[in-house]
């Protein structure tokens, strides 16, 4: 693509400084170099910190927004559910009014309950009224393109899952019973099931370990982690090198979500051929294969979960085998360079008015 022709980017999202999420798959896609083939420019609408905070940021974004909309042909929604559904239909009910075309990229794991149960009926109506605004609309996977397919129709709708720069191979030990987490510490994630099962486990393998890995949001759990230094380590968040060291030294991976759009962390942790536990829930499901990429538990089944995590500290075989088909899986299916060249293609149908790339 000549210089004058490349798409002209406004994309909008929580600030690249916030924790995970959304933030972490834009800045995968800085880190991949998607602003040097595209003219990209990014506007945070959201910050970690109080309400106040918060407010501020969404005001001043929506006043660079309204001052670079006329420069871009494309605006990148990142959307997920509750509070930014809310701050994100502004925007694209402006860059509508504005007749911008529209990629509305939904990361939501917890869309389905805000919809069906927090909204009424004319809520629903106003949220299916601001999401066939889109051009295009991306979903993380197989079971979001059927739920936003209800609601807006499938003709729209691209899956593009998450992507990650995948690292090169490097030996690996099986066997050494260590557990790593990553992510948003919270009761959502299956964290307080998590801290029940580790005494258990211990009953049987004394030196099982777990690494907790984010950003605490439950004081409570905060507390009771802390009280199991024994066999919990608190690790604050870690990122960049810190983060590949965990994930090459730790044999086992576990995400409990309640609920999920996908997770980066799972893809990072299939890159580091963990064997991983995950709930079987939003998008998880195109990512773990029951037996051939990891073992399921149910969301908010602390038995499940057990007998997961049993398994991969009983058998270190079966550990290796998942951990090494999952890289195969991440490296066939969710690179990060294999996701931009899908994206481009996104872009290039809803500059010419086409049809959305079946993917």
């Amino acid at each position: 693509m000549m210089e004058k022709d490349r798409f002209k980017v406004l994309m909008i999202g929580p600030d690249r400084s916030v924790h995970g999420g959304i933030s972490g798959v834009v800045n995968n896609y800085y880190d991949a170099g998607l602003d040097k083939l595209i003219d990209l420019h990014y506007i945070g609408t959201m910050v970690e910190g109080s309400k106040g905070a918060k407010l501020r940021c969404a005001a001043k974004a929506y006043f660079r927004f309204l001052a670079k909309l006329s420069k871009y042909d494309i605006i990148h929604v990142n959307m997920a559910s509750d509070s930014s559904y809310y701050r994100k239909s502004v925007f694209v009910r402006t860059a509508k009014i504005c007749r911008k075309k529209i990629v509305i990229h939904q990361h939501g794991g917890n869309f389905p309950e805000f919809y069906e149960r927090d909204l009424s009926d004319a809520g629903r109506k106003s949220v299916q009224k601001v999401l066939a605004m889109g051009d295009a609309f991306l979903v993380l996977g197989t079971m979001w393109k059927a739920f936003f397919g209800t609601i807006i129709g499938t003709d729209k709708i691209t899956i593009l899952p998450d992507a990650i720069r995948i690292p090169t191979t490097s030996e690996k030990q099986y066997g050494v019973r260590k557990i790593l987490f990553l992510g948003r510490l919270c009761k959502a994630k299956g964290i307080g099931e998590l801290l029940t099962v580790m005494p258990r486990l211990r009953e049987k393998y004394p030196d099982v370990h777990l690494y907790l890995g984010g950003i605490w949001e439950d004081e409570v759990l905060k507390a009771r982690a802390h009280s199991m230094k024994e066999c919990v380590t608190d690790l604050g968040w870690v990122s960049g090198s810190a983060k590949q060291k965990l994930l090459q030294e730790c044999d086992i991976f576990v995400m409990p979500s309640y609920f999920e759009g996908q997770s980066v962390s799972i893809l990072e942790a299939m890159a580091g051929a963990c064997g991983i536990v995950a709930s079987k829930t939003g998008g998880i499901p195109d990512m773990i294969i029951e037996e051939q990429t990891g073992i399921f538990a149910e969301p908010q089944d602390t038995k499940t979960l057990e007998e997961g995590l049993y398994r991969l500290l009983a058998e270190p075989e079966l550990c290796r085998k998942l951990g090494e088909n999952a890289r195969r899986k991440v490296e066939e299916e969710f690179s990060i360079e294999d996701n931009i060249k899908k994206l481009l293609a996104v872009y290039e149908a809803v500059s010419n008015g086409e049809r959305q790339p079946v993917m």
